[in-house]
């Protein structure tokens, strides 16, 4: 590889190895902090008490995360995002060092950590397109890649917070966590591409930049239905993940399958996600999308019988491969259907819906699984999910998956699109035909 070459691609692999370090470091949190909790409480109601105060927060910060982007910045906004979430984790052995761990020191730090991870998640997301561009890539290629990273992540992290927390116990876990999450700050810091820096048309206040998003959103029909799909997926979904197999696996008396299966699922998502930039040169976007749907309703379905522990974890793999290509063609309506200056905005918004919809599954399943017994609330949850994804694989509007993109990738040398002022130049490029869509 050329010298040129590798300059082009290093802001592509600087920004997913910092979401990498990142991702992994939440992994780890998801781990560690429970289980400190226990150590010092032997309270499984305290352990909840924690995830519920850094659950809550994330239903209003998510919303209000792409106009946060937006307003600061999409390097910026990740580099603060990343170093509160070292300055949280690297607190919680010092707070205990000095003055003494209680529940209330944990809540408060754990929330510090996570009440910004959607602004950070968010500012990665925008800054993809720009290094996908200066790395020659095709945007559905880094999307697949992009979702790949956080899927190894999030497979890796709490795996690593056992191995850490065998080996060295819960503080030290949390220094090297923070550490992590320094690294990822560096790494981001040393990005540069256009669009990266302060917003030259940053939005005219909080609330409403962030109701603007919402009514982009809204007015936009793709990625409205996008918006609504995805509610409903996530909310049939992780009860299954949170609440279902958990309370199967612990009835069996056997907690290791659970996270065999579980891994099987994030495993087969990672290879869902890098093959879907492929297939995207040979299959229509939609097509793809609604195979993804059906398929993981159906491989769900399949699962919710609960067969033997062999045909459990060919259903997750399946589950995971068919999913994931779902959030790499979500990601490429959001960057070619949104101006450059909304963006930020646009994916925040688009985040929120799934945040939103997590709490509202698991209300559902608690009570689901009291009055019709496991197995019957698992096939109840499952049949609604496929029945969701045979509704929406057919539905019209996805077909604008298959359409040019409204703001497409600049080619090399050309200027932006007057209606937007001054876009990233060879990151965004508005087609004169849609000059006044959005004024």
């Amino acid at each position: 590889m050329t010298e040129s070459g590798r300059r082009r691609r290093t802001p592509l692999l600087l920004l997913e190895a910092a979401t990498l370090l990142s991702g992994i470091g939440n992994g780890v949190a998801i781990v560690a902090l429970p289980w400190l909790v226990l150590e010092r409480t032997g309270s499984a109601t305290a352990a909840g008490v924690v995830a519920a105060a850094t659950a809550l927060p994330l239903l209003l910060s998510s919303l209000i995360s792409g106009t946060v982007v937006d307003l600061l910045g999409r390097r910026r906004t990740a580099l603060v995002s990343d170093s509160l979430s070292a300055v949280s984790v690297a607190a919680i052995p010092v707070v205990d060092a000095l003055l003494g761990l209680n529940l209330g020191w944990i809540v408060g730090l754990a929330v510090l950590g996570a009440v910004f991870d959607p602004a950070g998640l968010t500012a990665r997301e925008t800054l993809l397109p720009a290094a996908a561009q200066a790395a020659g890539w095709r945007i559905e290629r880094a999307n697949g890649v992009h979702e790949a990273v956080w899927g190894v992540a999030f497979l890796v992290g709490p795996g690593v917070g056992g191995v850490l927390i065998a080996t060295m116990g819960p503080g030290p876990t949390f220094w090297v966590t923070a550490v992590g999450f320094a690294l990822a700050v560096l790494l981001v810091a040393a990005v540069r591409v256009p669009g990266a820096g302060r917003p030259e048309r940053p939005p005219a206040g909080l609330w409403r930049g962030t109701a603007e998003g919402l009514r982009f959103v809204w007015r936009d029909p793709l990625l409205r239905a996008i918006a609504l799909i995805t509610m409903a997926l996530v909310a049939l979904y992780l009860p299954v993940e949170g609440v279902l197999l958990p309370a199967f696996f612990v009835a069996q008396g056997e907690p290791a399958r659970l996270g065999v299966v579980l891994m099987a699922m994030s495993a087969g998502s990672v290879v869902g996600a890098l093959a879907s930039g492929a297939a995207g040169r040979r299959v229509r976007r939609r097509t793809l999308m609604a195979v993804a749907l059906v398929v993981t309703g159906a491989a769900l379905l399949g699962l919710a019988f609960l067969p033997p522990y062999p045909a459990m974890l060919g259903f997750a793999v399946v589950i995971g491969l068919a999913y994931g290509p779902v959030n790499p063609l979500s990601n490429y309506a959001m960057q070619t259907r949104t101006p450059e200056r909304l963006r930020g905005r646009v994916v925040g918004v688009m985040t929120s819906f799934a945040y939103a919809a997590g709490p509202a599954g698991y209300l559902l399943a608690g009570p689901l699984v009291e009055w019709l017994g496991l197995r019957s609330a698992f096939l109840v949850l499952a049949a609604a999910l496929l029945l969701a994804a045979v509704i929406a694989a057919p539905l019209p509007v996805l077909r604008m998956l298959d359409e040019p993109p409204r703001y497409p990738p600049a080619p090399p040398g050309s200027t932006s699109g007057a209606t937007e002022g001054p876009v990233p130049l060879g990151e965004q490029w508005a087609p004169s035909a849609h000059r006044n869509a959005d004024q």
